[in-house]
């Protein structure tokens, strides 16, 4: 079971290009984490966005599932209930121990902010692609480009500078693994910081974030080998 839970990480998880509004800030996991490979597992994400809720829970539940790990939505299996509302404890307990559910993936928001960015492009000489067409162009051959007019600095077509001023969202979330056959101080067995900047699709970024977060899991286990 031990391998199974190995395999999960070590899936085809691609790592998001550098242009990407997803990335780990920290992970950490414990000593018992290969425990999680048999256990029938509940996905939670705790919003008050219901699209988000079900595309996070989905994304992530579908990639245990892949690995061969037993893993189930909360929207689907208590779908009148809202994880991000407060309730007596003991009846969360209740439900998840009628269920069946021996682990946990949950999902947190733990941090909002906007901020003002001004990105700024053009402000340069660039080269005869009006001239001739595109390139290859004048650089097609190197000596006919360098004895070219337009090959001297400050020659070549101006584009002017133009900026812009939008606002800019960070989502900062936490993904926390339990183990809830552990005593109450050894439950936690992961813990992933994650911040998401300007994210546009919804079922997309869910699903880029629950990659980055296997994914750094994945480093982790290897670092330790």
């Amino acid at each position: 079971m031990k391998k199974t839970l190995y395999s999960f990480l070590l899936l085809g998880f691609v790592l998001l290009s550098s242009c990407s509004s997803v990335k780990v800030l920290d992970s950490w996991k414990g000593e018992n984490l290969a425990t999680m490979s048999d256990k029938n597992i509940l996905v939670i994400a705790r919003t008050d966005n219901q699209q988000a809720r079900i595309a996070i829970e989905e994304a992530m539940a579908n990639d245990l599932r892949k690995a061969g790990l037993k893993a189930t939505e909360s929207y689907l299996k208590f779908n009148s209930m809202n994880p991000n509302k407060k309730v007596d404890p003991g009846t969360v307990q209740a439900l998840i121990e009628k269920a069946g559910f021996k682990g946990i993936v949950m999902n947190v928001l733990k941090d909002y902010n906007e901020s003002m960015v001004t990105e700024e492009s053009g402000g340069y000489y660039a080269g005869g692609t009006r001239y001739y067409g595109g390139y290859p162009g004048y650089y097609g051959g190197f000596y006919g480009y360098y004895h070219n007019p337009y090959s001297y600095s400050t020659y070549g077509n101006y584009v002017p500078s133009t900026s812009n001023t939008r606002i800019s969202k960070s989502y900062i979330l936490e993904t926390l693994i339990y183990n809830l056959d552990e005593s109450e101080g050894k439950q936690l067995v992961s813990v992933v910081t994650t911040q998401i900047i300007d994210p546009g699709s919804v079922t997309k970024t869910a699903k880029d974030y629950s990659k980055l977060v296997f994914n750094s899991l994945k480093k982790k286990i290897k670092q330790e080998k």
